[in-house]
């Protein structure tokens, strides 16, 4: 069977043009892959997650018997101390856990300098 000239023209056409798209898509489409994707997922969870917890933290201060001395030093402090005291106090340390969240300490650090 003879194929037509114009078969392998067409073929090569649409490879390149396959190629052209699939780089359009991946540049500025805002296509991903599914490792990326799931990546983003992580990142946005992890967020919202911490979002989410730093109203405990804020309400744990608040409940905190020495909360203006422990202010008193947090303002004293250099910026990347603050958030271990805050840890220290025990604010960022959420209920049914023994150890205190980095995270949401300095996410209620930044909650509790707008209120002070």
């Amino acid at each position: 069977m003879k194929t037509p000239a114009w078969l392998g023209t067409g073929l090569k056409g649409a490879a390149v043009g396959g190629i052209l798209v699939a780089a359009v898509g991946f540049t500025w489409g805002g296509w991903v892959t599914g490792e990326t994707a799931r990546d983003m997922a992580s990142k946005q969870a992890r967020l919202e997650l911490v979002a989410s917890l730093v109203p405990i933290c804020l309400e744990q201060s608040k409940q905190d018997p020495r909360v203006i001395e422990t202010l008193a030093k947090i303002k004293d402090a250099s910026s990347y101390q603050r958030s271990s005291l805050v840890m220290d106090a025990g604010w960022a340390t959420m209920p049914g856990s023994d150890d205190p969240n980095r995270s949401v300490a300095a996410e209620c650090l930044k909650k509790l300098a707008a209120q002070f």
